[in-house]
């Protein structure tokens, strides 16, 4: 696409939409940028350094005079300037779109409902190990939370693009196509976003494969139902080549695949020539990286790095000094004999699910936020076996208390310090406090990181009293 002095309106002035507008700038197209809130300061100064002309606090009329709009993930199909594009036949891509289109690097690129950041994390810091060693750089960008945008001109054709993706930013690509693709499972959340349909949910995560051909690779996790059912079934329509991922060595779909697995606790790579067992589990799993799902993130992993062609060594190093990161399943101290543990990132009832199995011994659970129409009831059993207290804060808090009332014993807190305090009280030596809470943060909060940040400091303030 050539976008010299063509005319593009920016919607949405965060980190990814500032680095689409600098990247089209610089590419030669007239730029405008159009938040429906503030600006911030620090955004509005890199704009005027480039003399990008933007407004905020509302969408003119002005930002339907474009060639094309570059949307920001967090803006729904169905607000009324995004109607009001299409109808005037302007086309939109996401941010994810328009930096693909000058990427020179080799892409990874990971998507799923949980699971994207761990994976997203590990192939990079595998792939950045590697290149010490191949004259090569590794790029950890997009939802992980550096914008493509900002980084894809620094990158040359032997490097590797490692692309965190969320169905939002999925839903406008039209063109994006990663040489490698990760699905790491698909779980309900964010319906509201898509009417409550998980077909539609589904088919925005699907987009990350739509273009790839038979030069490039998908790896999905072979034990989620969803993906299953959906690579099982008429697989010889999908030109690339499928990697799946499980827990055991069942037979992959389609013959002469390859696959990883693990087998005795041994993360096995296997082909047409043979198999190779990479990394053990005792090699990588510890308390502040532990759980089923860090294995299923590992598996993922490891497909991929085979796929690159990666030597196992590597891979294992890599793999022994990780530690997690950070707002998953974090572990941030020990108070009195009891682990406090930040989950924050945990934005739906899988994740909290999740971190609830990995928690050692019984737990007093701190959740809540924004809801997004979670059926609580589908954890009631893990909560009453797990769980000795839950702390609500949030949005969610009555919801939690009415989901729970008889299950266990429930208790609201007005802000997140008092729910800190009282699971300080209410945990016994031996126990976890878990900070999970499985609903988005923006009630309370700028984010997740925001949220889990906060919670550190109050515990890290009970620990100096």
């Amino acid at each position: 696409m050539d976008l010299s002095g063509k005319k593009v309106t920016v919607l949405g002035a965060a980190k990814s939409g500032i680095a689409a507008a600098l990247l089209l700038h610089s590419k030669g197209a007239q730029v405008m940028v159009s938040e429906l809130g503030r600006i911030s300061a620090e955004a509005q100064q890199s704009l005027r350094a480039s003399s990008i002309p933007f407004e905020d606090e509302g969408h003119s009329g002005r930002v339907y005079d474009a060639d094309l709009c570059v949307i920001s993930p967090g803006i729904p199909p169905t607000a009324k300037v995004v109607q009001a594009m299409q109808q005037r036949g302007i086309a939109i891509f996401s941010e994810i779109e328009i930096a693909a289109l000058f990427c020179r690097a080799r892409v990874v690129g990971i998507t799923g409902t949980d699971g994207k950041t761990t994976t997203a994390t590990l192939i990079h810091r595998i792939c950045e190990a590697d290149g010490l060693l191949h004259n090569y750089r590794a790029f950890s960008v997009g939802n992980i939370g550096i914008p493509f945008s900002s980084m894809v001109l620094e990158m040359h054709p032997r490097d590797v693009a490692v692309v965190e993706l969320s169905s939002y930013q999925l839903e406008r690509c039209v063109a994006f196509r990663p040489d490698i693709a990760v699905i790491t499972n698909i779980t309900p959340d964010h319906l509201a976003r898509y009417e409550g349909d998980m077909h539609r949910y589904a088919a925005a995560k699907f987009r990350i494969y739509q273009n790839q051909g038979e030069r490039d690779t998908l790896i999905y996790n072979d034990d989620d139902p969803l993906l299953t059912a959906h690579f099982a079934v008429d697989s010889a329509r999908f030109p690339f080549q499928i990697v799946p991922f499980r827990m055991d060595q069942r037979a992959a779909h389609g013959s002469g695949r390859s696959m990883v697995f693990l087998d005795n606790d041994r993360v096995v790579f296997r082909t047409v020539s043979g198999e190779e067992t990479v990394v053990a589990t005792a090699d990588f799993l510890k308390e502040s990286f532990r759980g089923r799902h860090n294995i299923y993130n590992v598996l993922a992993a490891v497909a991929v790095s085979k796929v690159l062609g990666i030597e196992s060594g590597v891979v294992r190093d890599v793999l022994s000094d990780f530690t997690g990161v950070e707002h998953r399943q974090e572990f941030v101290m020990t108070i009195n004999g009891s682990g406090w543990i930040n989950d924050s990132k945990a934005t739906n009832l899988n994740a909290m699910r999740q971190a609830l199995e990995s928690a050692p011994g019984k737990v007093v659970l701190i959740a809540g936020g924004q809801d997004k129409g979670n059926d609580y009831a589908t954890i009631a059993g893990l909560v009453r076996t797990k769980v000795t207290l839950i702390v609500a804060i949030g949005e969610s808090k009555e919801k939690l208390v009415s989901a729970f009332e008889g299950v266990v014993p429930v208790r609201p807190a007005e802000s997140l310090q008092a729910a800190v305090t009282m699971a300080r009280h209410a945990v016994e030596r031996g126990e976890s406090v878990l900070f999970s809470p499985g609903c988005a943060s923006f009630d309370m909060f700028e984010n997740f990181e925001d949220r889990g940040r906060q919670f550190k400091q109050c515990v890290q303030q009970l620990s100096s009293c």
